[in-house]
C-alpha cells in the first residue's frame, strides 16, 4: 500500500504548480546570473582600460574618453614602449626593493602571527579575552591615522630609509591573527590533551598538530600580510624616501612631476605591479576561500 502511494502520479493541479515552481526558480537563477555579470564587469572594466592605456601610445590615454566608444577599451595602435620605458628608470630597482619587503613581511609576519592567534586560541591565561578584543580593534584603526607619529618613532629609532623600518609595521596584522585564531578554534582540543599527555610542549603541539592541519588558514593569513606590504604607499614614502629604498607604488607616483605626468608609464607600471598579486591570488584562491569559510563556520 505505501509502495502504491510513493509511485502514484501527480495530480493534474500538483503538476502544474511543480512546474510553475520550476520556471520559477529557473528565472531567478538566470536573473542573478545576469546581475552577477554585470557587476563583474563593473569591476573588469577599470582594469581592461588601464591594461589599454599601457598598450596605446600616451597621445591617445585621454582622447578617446570623450566620446566613448570601442576604442576606448580596445587601442588602436598598440605599442610596449610604455613598458620599455620602465626598465629605463629607477622602478625595477624599486619592484625588487618591494618584493624583498614583502617577502620578508610575509616570513617573519606568518610566525608572529600565527604564534600570537595560538596563544589566543589554545593557551589558558587571565587576560585572554582582553587581548584579544585590543587585537581586535587595533586593526579597525586606520594605519593612515597613526602613520605620521609612528614616523616620528622610527626616525628617532634611526630605522629611516632600512628595510628593517620598512618591514616592521607590517609583520603584526590584527586581521591575519584573528583569521588564524579562528581556525585554531575549530581544531579538537583533545588532539592538543593527548599531545600534552605523551610528553609534548606547547611549542611541540604547535609545530606538530597545528601547523599541518592549518595551511588553508596560515595560505589566507599569508595572503593578508602579502597584499598589505606589497600595495602599501604612504607609509613607504614617509619612511624611506631615499630612491635606494624606493617601492614600487612609491616609484610610479615619481612618474607625475612639476614638469609633466607620464601618464603611459603610470599605466605600465600600475599593471605589472598589479599582475604579480593578480596570479598569486588566483593560485590561492581555494585555499583563501577555504580559510574564510572554516573560520566563518568554526570560529
Amino acid at each position: 500500500m505505501a509502495a502504491d502511494q510513493a509511485v502514484a502520479p501527480l495530480r493534474p493541479g500538483s503538476r502544474r504548480a511543480l512546474e510553475r515552481d520550476v520556471r520559477r526558480r529557473r528565472r531567478g537563477g538566470v536573473g542573478t546570473l545576469l546581475l552577477a555579470t554585470l557587476i563583474a564587469l563593473l569591476f573588469v572594466l577599470p582594469l581592461w582600460w588601464t591594461v589599454a592605456s599601457a598598450l596605446r601610445p600616451q597621445s591617445e590615454t585621454f582622447r578617446t574618453l570623450s566620446p566613448v566608444s570601442l576604442w576606448t577599451l580596445v587601442p588602436r595602435q598598440l605599442t610596449l614602449h610604455n613598458f620599455a620605458e620602465l626598465t629605463e628608470g629607477d622602478f625595477l630597482r624599486a619592484m625588487g626593493n618591494s618584493t624583498v619587503v614583502t617577502v620578508a613581511t610575509l616570513v617573519i609576519g606568518l610566525a608572529i602571527c600565527s604564534t600570537a592567534a595560538f596563544a589566543l586560541a589554545v593557551l589558558e591565561f587571565r587576560g585572554r579575552a582582553a587581548v584579544f578584543a585590543v587585537m581586535v580593534v587595533s586593526f579597525l584603526i586606520p594605519f593612515d591615522a597613526i602613520a605620521i607619529p609612528l614616523t616620528t618613532i622610527f626616525r628617532d629609532a634611526h630605522l629611516q630609509n632600512s628595510y628593517l623600518g620598512l618591514v616592521l609595521p607590517g609583520v603584526g596584522n590584527g586581521f591575519a591573527v584573528f583569521l588564524l585564531r579562528g581556525f585554531f578554534l575549530g581544531i579538537p582540543k583533545e588532539l592538543s590533551e593527548a599531545a600534552r599527555i605523551d610528553g609534548l610542549g606547547w611549542w611541540g603541539v604547535f609545530w606538530r598538530i597545528y601547523l599541518p592541519l592549518s595551511r588553508p588558514a596560515m595560505v589566507g593569513a599569508g595572503l593578508i600580510l602579502f597584499v598589505f606590504q606589497w600595495q602599501a604607499y604612504l607609509w613607504p614614502l614617509l619612511i624611506a624616501p631615499d630612491a635606494s629604498k624606493r617601492v614600487a607604488p612609491v616609484a610610479i607616483a615619481q612618474f607625475a612631476g612639476e614638469h609633466g605626468v607620464d601618464f603611459g608609464a603610470i599605466f605600465a607600471g600600475a599593471v605589472v605591479t598589479a599582475a604579480l598579486p593578480l596570479l598569486v591570488l588566483l593560485f590561492f584562491q581555494r585555499y583563501f576561500t577555504q580559510s574564510l569559510a572554516a573560520t566563518g563556520v568554526k570560529g
